[in-house]
């Protein structure tokens, strides 16, 4: 099974671009939309795995939130950035006619997803934040400036592949399909046959300073709706501590930890679909 590849145009301050989406239509189509946001360097595609099981009951909707996989890039680093994705995930909420939606969001998404879901009139009516939460320790961050944005060359799919289980080694126990599709979707041919990373090395234009811890607590708040909280046991991004003042602070917040992943647990084997789908359910 395949999404449908589908556009829509963003606006920033340098004009509009082009924005993908990969759509996995209900066989229902009265039936409830989630719109799923992928971390700071991946795609959406890396939602496949679950947007198979889930589009039984429901549309699922995964962007390559601009500057990512096959999305286009912004001719300035500076403007990427939670102004800019905010406003294109506004633009593809209005393209799909939605008045009331669900969201899935891992990292980067996942903050998309509260940032979304603490403002008025918000039409997400349920959130599920994939590791991450309103505290975001530096050294978390530190680690993840290590390598955004590296121009990075590899002469084979293989080499590309050894690169992402290292760099990703928090999404668990893949098995070796899973790594294989993620490097499908994570290569972006070169002229001379070999391969870089499916993003934009601007898009780490927000490491460039010095880094400080994130404190978002006055968010999530905010947050009125229902919220299921995935950690991974090991994550040094959601910590454990940040996780169970979540739960404390929102009394309609579910926490699942699964363990043998860190940052972040892929949502690609059966146990955690089915977490996500008896939730939604």
């Amino acid at each position: 099974m395949e999404p449908i590849e589908r556009h829509f145009l963003g606006l920033s301050p340098a004009g509009f671009h082009d924005n993908v989406y990969w759509d996995w239509p209900s066989p229902d189509a009265d039936a409830p939309t989630l719109v799923a946001l992928h971390g700071l360097t991946r795609n959406g595609r890396d939602f496949d795995a679950i947007a198979a099981r889930l589009c039984e009951s429901r549309r699922v909707v995964c962007p390559d939130v601009t500057g990512r996989g096959k999305s286009g890039w912004l001719p300035n680093g500076a403007l990427y950035g939670y102004p800019q994705y905010l406003a294109d995930a506004n633009a593809l909420i209005a393209r799909l006619g939605l008045e009331s939606l669900d969201w899935l969001g891992t990292s980067m998404g996942g903050l998309m997803g509260m940032m979304l879901a603490a403002q008025p009139l918000t039409p997400i009516r349920r959130l599920i934040i994939n590791d991450v939460g309103p505290f975001i320790p530096k050294a978390a961050l530190e680690r993840i400036g290590s390598y955004v944005g590296q121009q990075v060359r590899f002469d084979t799919l293989a080499a590309l592949e050894t690169y992402l289980r290292r760099i990703h080694a928090g999404f668990g126990a893949l098995t070796d399909e899973d790594w294989a599709h993620m490097t499908r979707h994570s290569a972006r041919a070169l002229p001379d046959g070999g391969y870089t990373l499916a993003y934009d090395p601007a898009i780490a234009s927000a490491f460039a300073g010095p880094l400080t811890d994130v404190d978002l607590w006055p968010v999530w708040d905010m947050i009125a709706c229902p919220v299921l909280i995935i950690r991974g046991a090991e994550s040094d991004l959601l910590l454990p501590e940040t996780a169970a003042e979540m739960v404390r602070r929102k009394p309609n917040a579910t926490l699942l930890e699964f363990l043998g992943c860190g940052h972040a647990p892929a949502l690609m084997d059966a146990a955690q679909i089915g977490a996500v789908r008896d939730w939604l359910a």
